[in-house]
Formats: C-alpha cells, sequence, structure tokens
C-alpha cells in the first residue's frame, strides 16, 4: 500500500513539474529524459555554477561524462563565461519545435549585464539530444561575442582507446583533433567499451569548429580568433543572438563507430532536423545540366534541340547553366566559358533567346519536364547596373577596394556583392521576378559568397567594410553573410515552395562542402564537377557519394558533370542513383534505341521512388567500404520507416573476385521479400528480411566493370 502511494505521489510530482515533456526541474538539477537517453544538469546555488553531471542511454549504465563539464563557453568583450562563472536560475520552462522535439529552456542570469538562455531537445526513441544558446546584452554597452562553444563536455572517452572518425565520418583519428569545414559531425569511438557518440554541429560552412584533446574533452561551436575564418557577433545592449544547434547522439553494443550514422544520424537528420529534402512532397529522381560540354554558348534553338532529346531519355527537370543571362545595355555574350561576363542584372539575351525565356520554359514544360536556371548568387561585372547603381552593397577587401571573392583578391571587371548589405532583397526579388514571369522550377545558386574553394590567401574571404549596415568588421561579416543568405533561401521557399534551390559548394565555401546548415536551408548542393568518363567518372561519383552520406541526405547531394553520350553511360547513370542524378553531356548524340534504354531506367527510378520514397534514405551495406578501383562498393536505398523495400546498387570496379554476397540490414525480420532484378523485374531470391540480413544473396559478373541494380519488394 506504501509502495503504491510513493508512486502515485512521484507520478504526480512528475506530471506536475512538466515529466510529459521530458523534463524534470526542482530547482537544483534539470533531468531531461526521453526513455533512450538521460542528461541531468546540475545546478549549484553556492558557486552559481551550471553544468552536465551526468549524460547515459537508459539501456544501459555506461556514463558519457566523467565530471561536471563547463557546458558552454563563449568571450563576451575578451572574457571568458562558462557553465562555472557565477549565475542564478531566472527560469526552467518547456519547450517543443516543430519536428516533434520536446525539452527544456533554462534561463541563467549574471547580475544585470548578461543573459544565456540553453535549450535542451529531445525527439521520440531517440539517444540523442540538440541544444541550442542565446545570449541577452543586458549591459550599457557593446558587446563583442567570440569562441562560442555550444557544448563543452568532459567526455569519458580516452584518448588511447578511441578512434575519431572525422570528415563526415569517413576518416578515423587517434589523439587530439581539432575539426573544420567538413566536420558536420565526428564520431567518438571507444572499442574497449564498444560505445560511443556522434558529436553534430549545425554551424554553417567554414564557421564549424568541432574539437577533442588529450583532457577528453568535447567542443562543439564556432571558430574562434586566431582561426582561418573566426566567428564574431557583436550584440547591442538588449539585443540577443541564438547560436546554431549541437546535437550528441549516444550508442553502445557495436564495434564500428559509422554505424550511429547509418541509424541514429541518419533518423534524427532525416525526421527531426528541418532537413528540406523531407518537405519536398514529389521528389525529382532525374535532372539534366547544359554547362558540359555547351558552357555558355547556348541558344533558344541549341536548348530546345537538347531538351527534346533530354525529354525522350526521361529527365524530369532541364537547368540552363551559364549563359543565358545579360546586362542592361550589354551585348550578347559569346565566349567559351562564360565565367565573369555579363553578371549581375540577370536579363534575358535576346540574342539567344529573342522570344524572352517564357518561351523556351514552356516548350521545356510541354516536353513533360520542369525548368531550371543557373544564377551566380552573389556575382556582378563591372558592366552591371546594379554594380553602377549601388557600389555600397559589394564586398571590401583588405586593400579597402571593392573585392572579388571568387578567384583574386581584387578585379577590375568582376565582383562579389556583400549578403551584409540590401543585396539580399536585390537578388531574392531577380529570383522571384524568373519564378512569376517564367515559371522557374530549380534554381541552381552559385560562386563564392563568404570564401572560395579556389584561393589560398585567407584575407580573401569576408567583407572588410565598417560601413555595411547589417555586420560591424571584417570578422562579424562571415557569421551575418551565412545567416543572411540562409534566410534569403527561406523566404524563397515562403514566396515559391515549389521552388528547388541547388546550393552549390562554391557558394557553401570549400571543395565538395555539405552541412547541415544546407541541408535545412536549400534542397540540394552541387558538389563537384566530375567530366571523366567511364569507368572514372562514375567511381567518382560513387566515391563522392560515400564520403558525403550516410552523415549528409543523400537525396540532397548532386553530383556532376557525367556525360549522358558517354559510350557506357548505363554504368554512370547506375552510379548516379545513389544521390540525386544530374546528367549533363549532349542527349542528341544519342540514338532512339540509347534513348530508350535510358528513358527505361528513368520509369523505373519515378516506379520505386513512388513505391519507397527511396530519395529519402541512404546506408551503407555490410562488407562493402570505400568505392576504389580494384574492389567491389554497394549502397542501399532501403525505407527504414515502412520497411516495405527499396532499392540496392552493387558495383564491381576491376575487382579480381567474380562475386559477392550482399546483406541487407534494416528490413523487417519476420517479413519475406523478393529480391528483383531492375528493370526486367527478374527474381533473384526470396528471403525473410532476417535471412537478407545475416545469410544474403551471391552478386555475379564477369564484367571488370559492372553496375547492378535490385529492388527489395516486400511480400
Amino acid at each position: 500500500m506504501n509502495q503504491r502511494i510513493g508512486i502515485f505521489a512521484l507520478l504526480q510530482f512528475f506530471i506536475l513539474t512538466g515529466f510529459s515533456q521530458n523534463f524534470t526541474w526542482n530547482n537544483k538539477q534539470l533531468l531531461l529524459n526521453n526513455g533512450a537517453v538521460e542528461r541531468i544538469l546540475t545546478f549549484d546555488s553556492t558557486s552559481g555554477s551550471f553544468g552536465t553531471t551526468s549524460l547515459r542511454m537508459m539501456s544501459g549504465k555506461k556514463d558519457y561524462i566523467e565530471k561536471q563539464s563547463a557546458e558552454f563557453s563563449f568571450l563576451a568583450n575578451g572574457i571568458r563565461w562558462d557553465g562555472f562563472s557565477t549565475w542564478r536560475v531566472a527560469n526552467c520552462e518547456s519547450i517543443t519545435d516543430i519536428d516533434k522535439g520536446t525539452g527544456a529552456k533554462i534561463t541563467l542570469l549574471h547580475a544585470d549585464t548578461l543573459q544565456v538562455e540553453i535549450q535542451y531537445i529531445m525527439y521520440p526513441n531517440l539517444p540523442l539530444v540538440r541544444k541550442k544558446v542565446s545570449i541577452t546584452n543586458l549591459g550599457k554597452s557593446e558587446m563583442r561575442l567570440e569562441s562560442l562553444n555550444m557544448e563543452e563536455l568532459n567526455s569519458t572517452f580516452p584518448s588511447t582507446e578511441t578512434w575519431i572518425y572525422h570528415s563526415y565520418g569517413r576518416k578515423i583519428h587517434i589523439g587530439p583533433y581539432l575539426g573544420n569545414w567538413d566536420d558536420a559531425v565526428m564520431v567518438l569511438h571507444d572499442h574497449s567499451k564498444r560505445a560511443g557518440m556522434a558529436i553534430g554541429n549545425e554551424s554553417p560552412g567554414v564557421l564549424k569548429r568541432t574539437a577533442y584533446n588529450l583532457g577528453q574533452k568535447v567542443t562543439i561551436g564556432l571558430s574562434q580568433p586566431g582561426q582561418d575564418f573566426p566567428f564574431r557577433r557583436w550584440l547591442s545592449p538588449g539585443e540577443s543572438w541564438t547560436s546554431p544547434a549541437s546535437f550528441i547522439a549516444l550508442y553502445s553494443g557495436v564495434d564500428n563507430g559509422q554505424t550511429v550514422l547509418n541509424t541514429t544520424v541518419n533518423d534524427y537528420v532525416r525526421r527531426y532536423m528541418g532537413s528540406r529534402l523531407t518537405q519536398i512532397p514529389e521528389k525529382s529522381v532525374f535532372v539534366y545540366n547544359t554547362w558540359y560540354p555547351f558552357r555558355s554558348n547556348l541558344s533558344d534553338t541549341l536548348i530546345r534541340g537538347v531538351a527534346k532529346a533530354a525529354a525522350e531519355c526521361g529527365v524530369q527537370e532541364f537547368v540552363i547553366d551559364d549563359g543565358w543571362a545579360l546586362n542592361i545595355g550589354s551585348k550578347t555574350m559569346s565566349n567559351e566559358w562564360g565565367m565573369g561576363m555579363n553578371y549581375g542584372d540577370w536579363q534575358v539575351d535576346r540574342g539567344k533567346f529573342p522570344e524572352d525565356l517564357k518561351a523556351t520554359f514552356d516548350y521545356i514544360r510541354s516536353l513533360g519536364m520542369k525548368p531550371g536556371l543557373w544564377l551566380s548568387i552573389g556575382s556582378a561585372t563591372s558592366d552591371a547596373k546594379v554594380y553602377k547603381d549601388h557600389p555600397e552593397w559589394f564586398v571590401k577587401n583588405f586593400k579597402n577596394k571593392l573585392g572579388n571573392l571568387h578567384y583574386v583578391a581584387d578585379s577590375s571587371d568582376f565582383y562579389t556583392s556583400c549578403f551584409g548589405t540590401d543585396w539580399v532583397d536585390y537578388i531574392r526579388d531577380v529570383l522571384l521576378r524568373l519564378v512569376r514571369e517564367h515559371g522557374l522550377a530549380y534554381a541552381k545558386l552559385d560562386l563564392s559568397v563568404v570564401t572560395s574553394a579556389y584561393v589560398e590567401d585567407l584575407r580573401v574571404s569576408g567583407c572588410y567594410a565598417t560601413d555595411h549596415p547589417y555586420h560591424k568588421d571584417h570578422a562579424e561579416s562571415f557569421v551575418v553573410i551565412y545567416e543572411r543568405l540562409l534566410a534569403m533561401f527561406d523566404e524563397l521557399h515562403r514566396e515559391a515552395p515549389s521552388l528547388f534551390i541547388d546550393c552549390t559548394f562554391e557558394t557553401a565555401g570549400k571543395f565538395h562542402l555539405q552541412d547541415y546548415a544546407v541541408v535545412q536551408h536549400a534542397d540540394g548542393n552541387w558538389l563537384s564537377n566530375f567530366e571523366n568518363p567511364s569507368p572514372v567518372g562514375p567511381l567518382r561519383v560513387r566515391q563522392m557519394a560515400w564520403w558525403r552520406s550516410p552523415a549528409m541526405p543523400a537525396g540532397s547531394l548532386v553530383v556532376g558533370n557525367l556525360a549522358m553520350d558517354d559510350p557506357e553511360f548505363l554504368f554512370s547513370l547506375k552510379s548516379l542513383i545513389g544521390t540525386l542524378p544530374i546528367v549533363l553531356g549532349d542527349p542528341r548524340k544519342l540514338n532512339t534505341k540509347e534513348r530508350a534504354e535510358i528513358k527505361k531506367w528513368s520509369d523505373w527510378m519515378v516506379a520505386m521512388q513512388a513505391r519507397y520514397d527511396y530519395m529519402a534514405f541512404r546506408q551503407d551495406l555490410p562488407g562493402f567500404g570505400e568505392p576504389q578501383d580494384g574492389s567491389w562498393d554497394a549502397w542501399g536505398r532501403i525505407n527504414t520507416e515502412t520497411k516495405v523495400g527499396g532499392i540496392i546498387g552493387v558495383f564491381r570496379q576491376n575487382a579480381l573476385e567474380n562475386s559477392r554476397t550482399v546483406f541487407v540490414p534494416t528490413l523487417d525480420p519476420h517479413r519475406n521479400y523478393q529480391v528483383l532484378e531492375a528493370l526486367t523485374g527478374k527474381s533473384i531470391a526470396n528471403l525473410s528480411g532476417a535471412d537478407l540480413a545475416k545469410k544474403g544473396f551471391i552478386v555475379s559478373s564477369n564484367a571488370s566493370f559492372d553496375a547492378q541494380i535490385f529492388e527489395i519488394r516486400g511480400l
């Protein structure tokens, strides 16, 4: 009887204090618990300290935190603040987000000068905690905010036993490690404990900083003074600023640190992070772009001929790359490469498109395809009216001259705009005009706006202007440019919900850079320009896809530039099915039979997408690693939500053995599945989900280079 009363009282306490929102707070401890993970944060009213004292999975006893940590840290006017500073708790309340997350927000105050709000969000059944930090300047003078770490924790991972999976979780390092822009997620894996944690950083581009040191301290935050692209934010009295999110995902009982990427991290990104890919109701599976081989030598006649051939191949979206536009008062552009000419005003070149783009777009739509365009999102040439009218909208370089971030320090005819000005409103309106007047459906937004993938001089980055309205100095320009760029993407999506935004790696800032900030605000990312014919080109595509997934959604990876007129194009196409297939080349060179064969593959991809939504998924398959010459490689795109099936691809890249056994995990072990050869529908095997995971089926090939695609269909 007494035990029942005690349990009832405890349940009442949990309900009254917010247990239904996954947390309790008793003025001393904040307990976060969603049934999968528990995080305990302790407040000491005597010292004023606040920080995590326990972090563990509910399925085990291991604590992932060694002792109370600093919890967060930052510099305010050069003075360090963290969880060990003197705080008082002003409030602790429940919070939710739009993606089914619930948790707590705790507000810390220091005298009348500083307020810190920390948000902790948890999601159903995931051993993951997401976190944001908001800082408010309560003082009477301006505050210089730098060196922000959203997470600063003392882990239990010893440096001698811990493997650090970095560079999208694909490379392994032992010992202290300081991450860079390629470390949107890292994994700390303790081999002796068969456990670890994934640490995610949702900061944009070159501002990410994720680190692990010999003291076993883990930090997730923004770049610091002395680094290549230091974060800084100036806060006026009363002004607040909220950080990007970080996340920590725990796991145990596995020997491979990449497992957490294929499971918990993958689920989080797909379901809860706010990925644009998950918000697209009808995902295209086959896109064409004109850049290779036509460069900027375009015309309405050429586009119509290429579009007709592309449509006969089953292409769904047709993107016209550089060469369609000119500046007000300019003549028709004629340049083989088309780079650095006639940018800024984005008027249709009537010398090439006499009836305007609308007529060309109408023709593309009449063929059953959606039309797209390339634009340099932040560039103008000296002959552009917008440049002449608004030179104040362009970056100042380190020489205090109007600058070019893309290739060189300064240029006589090519300039980069600053998103810390009203350029944002101008270029947004240009894009919306193209949507409304011409029916633009796909926008490939390109070239550098923060820093260049091609310039080693670190001074050629950001904006040095001190009179731009939205940033105070060079260091602050980095975060302001990123924030306003991504916010503009959000505005475009609100005004034109069906517009597909392709933010290229050049705009993101570094070679082949994709990250969670881009994933949340843009629909895709043009990652590369590989123009090698088969078999090298397809290998490079699969390598790039493997390097970036499963940390990044495969459906957001746009990997160019494989050509449709390659004699071995089907090998290329099958390799591209592991990403968002973007194809180039000249489809007019294909004969009727070749076009019809490609169309069969397009129809098959459309059918598979309708059946499984495979574009939202991608997994590693056991026993297959990084694609490389002399081996087999493979990927899976199984719908792990419904478990009704999906597709897989298996590739022989000059391997010595003629066959491999393929295992497919993540299916329903109690359900039966049929393995079908793509296109033909030929049955290869009938196995239960348990047997597909443990016994697998054999794939054979006598060709040195071969690609085989299969449907896994639930019965």
